[in-house]
């Protein structure tokens, strides 16, 4: 049976193990959006903050401070800070890309107005950077603050990246370091830095959130032109309607012949999309093998996430992180 249809999935046993800190989690989260003044500002977050995610980013960083040995109570602050940073820049992407439904809900910026979203997302990052400072550590407000600072970057490089089919493989890499797997790395380095492990486990984890992110977001690309709605919770061909360059195109484009080159010109450079033209683009997906080529790079993330784990003690946590890595991939598998 694959982890996608085991009866306990990854992610759900991590949040058995971890239910009471991540009960202090939610606890602080709610208690820290809170607005005296501003009323919508609760109301923004919770619809977003409440949607039913799996909160996995928060899990990470209990999850490693758990598997390093923490016994303190400041990684329930730092999980609150990645779950508080993550959040602000789903506000904001969904202003940047004007979409309609996140996690099979309307958006903030639909139900409210873009500048609600812009406005919570940077109220959310000002908590996010009180809480990243209560533990006290310059350390772990440095790779946080630099996360922040990276998945802006990321987000900025996407925007003058995404409609030129001169993009390449490196530069998509390095758009999905920074939009993604900046915060997955971030949460799960803090969570050895905190417990104070030694400097190969911290790069270890290092390593694997990074690894594990990047493996999260080429399977959410590939899913984008091959996934079920109800399941993912976003519309297939969202990102071909939006003219984002990912990975399954750029590597269509890299082995187009003329028509087909003026075909991705027309669709994502000038944005001149008709009737049938998604099924066209999928038909030259799987013509030059794009699909299987993506599936097989988010499968050697995901193997390179489980290395890394190696240099961690043996802990049941660190047996869940292993499962988790497989899981991200269940869907493609």
């Amino acid at each position: 049976m694959g982890l996608d249809h085991a009866a306990t999935k990854p992610h759900e046993q991590l949040a058995a193990h971890l239910a009471g800190k991540m009960d202090a989690v939610n606890a602080l989260i709610r208690a820290r959006m809170a607005s005296r003044h501003a009323p919508r500002i609760p109301q923004v977050t919770a619809h977003l903050v409440e949607a039913g995610g799996k909160r996995l980013r928060p899990m990470l960083t209990l999850a490693t401070a758990d598997l390093c040995g923490y016994g303190g109570g400041y990684d329930v602050h730092l999980a609150a800070t990645v779950e508080f940073i993550h959040t602000a820049t789903l506000l904001h992407d969904d202003v940047v890309d004007e979409s309609a439904q996140r996690r099979g809900r309307p958006t903030a910026n639909l139900l409210w107005d873009n500048k609600s979203s812009v406005l919570v997302g940077d109220y959310l990052f000002a908590r996010a950077f009180q809480l990243m400072v209560e533990p006290g550590s310059l350390r772990v407000l440095d790779i946080l603050a630099n996360a922040s600072a990276t998945i802006a970057e990321g987000e900025v490089l996407q925007l003058t990246a995404a409609r030129d089919l001169a993009t390449t493989e490196d530069i998509y890499l390095q758009v999905v370091r920074g939009k993604t797997a900046a915060l997955f790395s971030a949460a799960t380095e803090v969570g050895g830095v905190i417990a104070a492990a030694p400097e190969e486990q911290i790069k270890a984890l290092f390593d694997y959130g990074d690894a594990l992110g990047i493996a999260f977001q080429i399977v959410d690309d590939l899913l984008d032109y091959q996934g079920d709605t109800s399941a993912t919770g976003k519309n297939v061909g969202d990102d071909f309607r939006e003219r984002k360059l990912t990975l399954p195109v750029i590597k269509a484009i890299a082995a187009a012949n003329t028509q087909e080159r003026t075909f991705w010109t027309r669709v994502i450079e000038k944005g001149d999309q008709r009737d049938g033209d998604l099924e066209h683009a999928i038909g030259l997906l799987n013509t030059h093998g794009a699909l299987d080529q993506t599936r097989q790079e988010a499968l050697e993330w995901a193997a390179k996430a489980k290395t890394a784990m190696a240099a961690l003690p043996e802990h049941p946590v660190r047996q869940m992180l292993l499962d988790l890595a497989d899981y991200v991939v269940a869907r493609i598998n």
